[in-house]
């Protein structure tokens, strides 16, 4: 039985904030990702690898076992939905909300306004259930330029110190969510490989732990 663990870790925030995690836990890359253009690299433990992939793949490649855990923001996973995977642990990293922005004075009241955002799925929900009907448009970046032009009345989008959107004459508004990077396992590689998987769980529960301080 191959008894390796691979861990799939999004390139950027996050895969910097949890380096200290996986260095508290004994686990440090062999590989430098800044030099190397290898997509699974190895590490200090011989029967642990980390794989480099885009971060809203995260959840599809630990859900169909092409990775047996991984790091993803809970933005991420409530769009994917989170079928196939556990949810053990709030990692407390890449700390951000979920929000409702636009111009100051815009108006969230009324049916039929136009709502620009790459999060449609977590959206639609959101105003779902105030009962609200309501025109998504997908972007996939520079959603703060939307209400700006008149492609959108308002965005639903990650918002951290609130610079970007001031800068851009925009105001939060609604929060939606709080969002942080949590870990995620696939459910074949708990039954599996549950000693190493559950070992893995307990060595980043102590790491988050410590980490607070």
């Amino acid at each position: 039985m191959n008894d390796t663990l691979t861990i799939a870790v999004s390139k950027g925030r996050i895969f910097k904030d949890v380096l200290p995690l996986l260095a508290r836990a004994g686990i440090e890359l062999r590989d430098d990702p800044e030099t190397s253009r290898k997509l699974i690299l190895d590490t200090n433990q011989e029967h642990v690898k980390i794989v480099l992939i885009r971060t809203t793949d995260v959840p599809t490649y630990v859900q169909y076992g092409a990775a047996d855990l991984g790091v993803a923001g809970k933005d991420v996973l409530l769009e994917h939905g989170g079928a196939g995977l556990y949810e053990p642990l709030d990692m407390e990293i890449a700390r951000c909300r979920l929000m409702v922005a636009g111009r100051p004075g815009a108006s969230a009241a009324g049916n039929r306004l136009r709502i620009a955002t790459k999060y449609v799925e977590s959206a639609r929900r959101y105003y779902a259930a105030q009962g609200k009907q309501v025109e998504i448009i997908k972007l996939y970046g520079s959603m703060e330029l939307a209400p700006l032009v008149g492609l959108a009345d308002l965005i639903v989008d990650l918002v951290d110190t609130g610079n970007t959107l001031k800068a851009n004459g925009l105001v939060p508004m609604d929060h939606i969510a709080d969002i942080s990077s949590r870990l995620i396992v696939n459910k074949a590689s708990m039954k599996m490989k549950h000693a190493q998987v559950q070992h893995f769980i307990e060595q980043m529960t102590a790491a988050v732990v410590a980490a607070r301080g």
